[in-house]
């Protein structure tokens, strides 16, 4: 699962790293600090290497917290996840050159065609988990147990908010025409001057809605009218009608 940036990082056995094992867990934490991300000093690295120890949960908790790691120690496959991100992405800054120059792999006979990414997308894998994850508490959306669901309130919220037409809508700003509210009767007092005046905003606002629905059905009369205001004329029959 984790074994494509484990190859990345030249970690001695990527094939075989199982998170779910406390001791392999713990070794590759360790090992991702003293080789790729060295936040700590080393000094400052004895409670994190200290494997075996009770407190060793609590001095991961810190480290993520340390790393500003969206994740917590108990969320264990997104934040080694995170942790193996965070490290290749240093593994790319220290040698740029190295990587800059290297061969990219060779197109497929059918490499003129579009492949949509979201075909061959494994919604089970704990990296999409922990991607889908991470936007959501990026975009401050709310948890849903099924992977999917989120990543589909992610795309509503990005089209609707987030694309460039979106932003360009919210930028517009429109005019209304003001509105003396003492000029309209609100037909009741509730005996109360806020309520007063809240409700008369309330049923303008309604007022304003029915006009709009209005003009939306008169539209649809006019349309209907254009279809059948016009029938063709059988004269073998005798008749008008279609």
């Amino acid at each position: 699962m984790f074994r494509r940036k484990l190859t990345a990082l030249d970690y001695h056995n990527p094939g075989d790293f199982d998170c779910t094992d406390e001791t392999q867990y713990r070794n590759c934490v360790v090992w991702l600090e003293d080789q790729k991300i060295r936040h700590y000093k080393i000094e400052d690295r004895g409670n994190l290497r200290n494997i075996p120890g009770s407190d060793w949960p609590a001095a991961y908790q810190k480290y993520l917290q340390d790393l500003s790691c969206p994740f917590g120690a108990q969320e264990r496959p997104e934040s080694v996840d995170w942790l193996l991100g965070l490290a290749v992405r240093y593994e790319y800054g220290d040698n740029v050159d190295k990587y800059k120059n290297c061969e990219p792999l060779a197109a497929s006979s059918n490499s003129d065609k579009a492949v949509d990414p979201l075909l061959n997308l494994d919604s089970s894998s704990p990296d999409f988990k922990a991607g889908v994850t991470a936007l959501v508490n990026i975009l401050k959306i709310q948890r849903h147990d099924d992977y999917l669901v989120m990543l589909k309130a992610i795309r509503i919220l990005i089209q609707e908010r987030l694309s460039p037409e979106a932003i360009s809508r919210a930028s517009q700003s429109t005019e209304g025409i003001p509105v003396a509210l003492d000029k309209h009767t609100l037909g009741f007092d509730t005996g109360d001057a806020t309520l007063n005046e809240a409700a008369q905003i309330l049923r303008l606002l309604h007022i304003e809605e029915l006009r709009e629905l209005q003009t939306r059905i008169n539209e649809a009369i006019v349309a209907v009218q254009a279809i059948i205001a016009n029938p063709k004329t059988d004269h073998r029959l005798g008749k008008v009608g279609r």
